[in-house]
This record gives C-alpha cells, sequence and structure tokens, in this order.
C-alpha cells in the first residue's frame, strides 16, 4: 500500500478490525519511509455479468430503483426497498463467487419481493420472466395462490368462505 504522504511503497499494518457488519475490513498502516499513520478499508469487489458479456460492480441501488418501479403505487417505502436491496446482496455473496449473472441477481430478488408485496412481485416477475400472454399471468397468479401465504400465517376468512373455522378437540 502506497503512503498517502511520500509515496512510499513499504508499510506496516498496525490494527484491523471489520467494519459495516464484517463486510469490510479497516486497517491503519505505518509508513516504513516517513512514520506517519494512515487508515485504509478494503472490500471484496462482487460483479454483475450482463447478457451482453460486459460486468459492471453489484450495486444495491441499482437493485432498489429496479424494484421501485414495480412497487409503484404500492404501500412499500424506501426503507424495504433498502432491506430487499442488502438480503439480495447477501443471497449473491452466499455463493461465494466474484462474478454473478445478471440472471441470479434477477432470481435473487424474487423471493424477497414476494415476501414484501405480491402486486409488485407479480409485475417483476412479468418483466423479469418476458410475460407475453394473459395465460402467463394467470399461471403465475395460480402459483401464488397454491402456495398460500408467503408469511406462514393462517389462512384469513376469505379462504375458508367467510366461514370462521371449526377445529374440535377431542381426547
Amino acid at each position: 500500500m502506497r503512503c498517502p504522504f511520500c509515496k512510499e511503497d513499504d508499510s506496516r499494518v498496525v490494527d484491523s478490525r471489520t467494519i459495516d457488519d464484517g463486510v469490510a475490513i479497516r486497517r491503519r498502516r505505518e509508513c516504513a519511509a516517513c512514520g506517519r499513520r494512515f487508515t485504509t478499508a478494503e472490500t471484496s469487489v462482487l460483479f454483475v455479468v450482463k447478457r451482453s458479456g460486459v460486468t459492471e460492480p453489484f450495486s444495491r441501488t441499482k437493485v432498489a430503483s429496479g424494484v421501485r418501479k414495480a412497487c409503484q403505487g404500492r404501500p412499500v417505502s424506501d426503507d424495504d426497498l433498502a432491506l430487499l436491496a442488502q438480503q439480495v446482496e447477501d443471497t449473491v455473496r452466499s455463493t461465494g463467487s466474484a462474478e454473478i449473472p445478471s440472471m441470479e441477481i434477477g432470481l435473487a430478488i424474487l423471493g424477497p419481493l414476494r415476501q414484501l408485496d405480491e402486486v409488485a412481485y407479480l409485475r417483476f416477475a412479468s418483466v423479469y420472466r418476458s410475460f407475453d400472454q394473459l395465460e402467463d399471468f394467470e399461471a403465475e397468479i395460480a402459483l401464488l395462490r397454491a402456495e398460500g401465504e408467503p408469511t406462514g400465517q393462517e389462512p384469513d376468512a376469505r379462504a375458508t368462505g367467510g366461514q370462521p373455522s371449526t377445529t374440535s378437540h377431542h381426547q
């Protein structure tokens, strides 16, 4: 690491600690030539490989802005989108790969988006999966209904025909 003061290439690490929830490492360094101290931060770089073959750095901001379009008019806050983008980043980083195909980014978005808002999920999925017929939407809606509530909650009165559930317990 080059010293920012004297431009010498030789420095030693005096202290290291993780920052940003373990995503980065902060290092305190001392220059071997001038003795001055400076701080560096190291992060791992994650690249997205687009369909065209071009690579670009992963961006949570880009994930959030892409999902924001699907969430227009829905009760989804900027904080919700930031959390979703963080979940997507965590998912793709957990693969251990330094380069992720853009298709995998889209797949990583679908799960958390469905948990957040099913209408926004359907909008995003329709673009991501290139729905071009009414049957594509119908099939996806049928799949959503068949899988039930994504949060694992009990079905509401609509699912039981408006009648309360009557479960008796015999001993």
